[in-house]
């Protein structure tokens, strides 16, 4: 196994457009696993841990550039108001020194369907920036996963950064395990409302071959918000409502049967998940509304 050491981001294209092969390495902690159980065994890792610019983010109007390399803790620590969802997920990530290593483009790369970061994207909305010798592209983060532990990069791509739109409203993130730290999700869910488009979006993780959005449940909550008017008078959202909600989510599963969990579990949990998130996110939104005159 060659160890290749780039000190630029021009260094590492040119790395990987020579070696496609050459595995992509920063925290290293999905990668190490793999060759520790001897699960992967790459002819060549390609080290980017030199390459500074993956470290950085940038904040701007609408949206949030998070370089591939910035790890959960900064996250965590520095970007809780502007991605809550993907601050609350980064929260459940293994360990303090897990945290402190692993990033966004790692999660991204492994394109895991446990990946903890997953749904939280998929609800915020993201686009994944990659880069070739060739030039660079945007890639949905709807479209980027591609299979189980696949994803839409050609071969001579990197991963640059995630560009992944600013809150403009409650996000919420949960996540099942057989433990309280250190453990895989036996499934995710994530939710973001976006008031300003009046639209609700979703993420499930660890319960599909790939992480996957619950678009049906997301275009029935949209109509059931906009029909009642919940947006302009902010009424606590009714049961039957969110039971459908709930009900069609769970429907968008597709899991399988594991060491963690039945899939039978996965889809009931995720259901469980998906309206407890839902009236969090809708309280934090009613919270910050000033109430009309005679609204309920």
């Amino acid at each position: 196994m060659d160890f290749l050491r780039p000190a630029s981001w021009e260094e590492a294209l040119a790395a990987k457009a020579a070696h496609p092969t050459a595995v992509p390495i920063a925290g290293g902690t999905d990668v190490m696993v793999e060759i520790n159980f001897d699960h992967r065994r790459p002819e060549y890792l390609l080290d980017l841990n030199r390459v500074g610019e993956l470290a950085a983010w940038e904040v701007g109007q609408d949206t949030v550039r998070l370089g591939a390399s910035v790890p959960y803790s900064a996250i965590m620590e520095h970007l809780r108001t502007e991605l809550p969802g993907l601050a609350l997920a980064s929260h459940t990530v293994a360990s303090p020194q897990i945290r402190n290593r692993g990033g966004v483009g790692g999660n991204l790369g492994t394109a895991s369907p446990a990946g903890d970061a997953h749904p939280a994207l998929l609800a915020a909305g993201a686009e994944v920036e990659a880069a070739s010798v060739r030039g660079t592209r945007m890639i949905p983060v709807d479209a980027f996963y591609t299979g189980v532990k696949r994803n839409a990069l050609a071969p001579d791509e990197l991963i640059r950064a995630v560009h992944v739109k600013k809150a403009d409203g409650p996000q919420q993130y949960s996540k099942v395990g057989t433990r309280n730290a250190m453990v895989i999700a036996v499934c995710a869910f994530g939710i973001a409302l976006h008031p300003g488009t009046r639209t609700v979006r979703t993420g499930i993780g660890s319960a599909a071959p790939t992480p996957v959005r619950a678009k049906e449940a997301e275009e029935f909550l949209n109509a059931a918000l906009e029909e009642g008017g919940f947006w302009e008078n902010g009424r606590i959202i009714t049961p039957s409502v969110a039971k459908r909600f709930a009900q069609l989510v769970a429907g968008a599963c597709n899991p399988i049967d594991d060491v963690r969990g039945t899939a039978a579990y996965r889809r009931h949990a995720v259901g469980i998940m998906a309206r407890r998130t839902l009236g969090w996110t809708w309280e934090q939104y009613r919270g910050t509304r000033r109430p009309l005159e005679g609204a309920a």
